[in-house]
């Protein structure tokens, strides 16, 4: 069922859900989770049984903004060293992610069994009034990874986690989300930055506001912590994603000709086809713009039943990095 999240009745309604260990799928500005009681072992195995995802292949924990927020970082966090703070500054709220030293004895569940854990403050309102009041209900953090089943594209709409999930599932609506595509994820468990996925946020801003450089994971000794949507093949349609420049593009349209059918293009590029049968969708020249789009094409694609999704490959600029990111890994599923 879906509930407008603008409304007061229905954040009392999410709150006390997930206050009693149930789910409830709730909108931030990246995109829609599935949230339990970060605290709740219990509340948390939900979550991996509804998604169908590895019960060791970690969540991420959504804190409130404030006095709230930092009380409950320090129930789920050790101390952050000090570019981690600078990087809480800099960017909470906002489409950030750290990866941080668990405290003993909370959050395992969601920490997917590791020492480490994973902590974010979503910057969507909904998300900030529904963390509120799960704070005044004695939960203070949600673990909420994307709202759809394992391995397949992110939810960008409420209509999207409804299509997935049901009647069943109570979704919070807050409308289409601003980001569009997952948060950056920055490990600081190590002693040192280290990217282990990009998003809006990108490697240059992450480094100026911590005052470090980002190290590769090579650098250091001890192996990453895993994450979340960090599996070499995720985020992927039904159909299958190809990953070409327009010149290929182009090519292979002409070599099936009138013939081709069954495949969705999208493209900065415009191209020609002689098929009425072939989808084709014009990709933003903005990378922001992009990732936006990025899931609910998919998503749109997939629901006109073709098998083939051809999309232009991004541009190599770094504003890119987060939709390169999410498109390869769609490809490689």
């Amino acid at each position: 069922m879906i509930r407008d999240g603008r409304t007061p009745e229905a954040i009392d309604e999410a709150a006390a859900v997930l206050r009693d260990g149930g789910l409830v799928a709730f909108p931030t500005e990246t995109v829609y989770g599935l949230g339990a009681d970060a605290g709740s072992d219990t509340a948390v195995a939900k979550i991996f049984a509804a998604k169908g995802r590895p019960s060791d292949h970690p969540l991420i924990v959504h804190v409130p903004a404030g006095a709230t927020g930092t009380e409950a970082l320090a129930r789920f966090a050790q101390p952050l060293p000090l570019f981690a703070q600078k990087l809480v500054r800099a960017f909470w709220p906002g489409p950030l992610t750290l990866i941080v030293a668990r405290q003993p004895g909370v959050g395992a569940a969601a920490a997917g069994g590791q020492d480490t854990i994973g902590l974010r403050c979503p910057s969507h309102p909904v998300a900030q009034t529904l963390l509120a009041a799960c704070a005044r209900q004695g939960v203070y953090g949600v673990a909420g990874p994307s709202a759809n089943r394992f391995g397949r594209v992110s939810p960008t709409t409420a209509l999207h986690v409804h299509e997935e999930f049901g009647d069943e599932l109570l979704v919070i609506d807050g409308g289409p989300c601003e980001v569009g595509i997952e948060s950056t994820i920055v490990d600081c468990s190590r002693g040192a930055p280290v990217l282990l996925r990009p998003g809006a946020i990108t490697r240059a801003q992450i480094e100026s506001a911590c005052g470090e450089a980002l190290r590769d994971k090579e650098d250091l000794a001890a192996p990453d912590p895993r994450a979340s949507g960090t599996l070499e093949a995720h985020y992927a349609p039904s159909a299958k994603v190809r990953l070409m420049d327009a010149k290929a593009l182009q090519t292979g349209l002409d070599v099936l000709g009138a013939n081709a059918a069954h495949i969705a293009v999208w493209s900065r590029t415009a191209l020609k086809s002689r098929s009425q049968r072939v989808l084709q969708r014009r990709m933003p020249d903005d990378a922001a713009a992009t990732a936006q789009q990025l899931f609910a094409v998919l998503r749109a694609f997939d629901a006109e039943g073709v098998k083939l999704i051809w999309v232009e490959t991004p541009p190599p600029e770094p504003e890119w990095e987060g939709v390169r990111d999410r498109l390869q890994r769609a490809a490689a599923a």
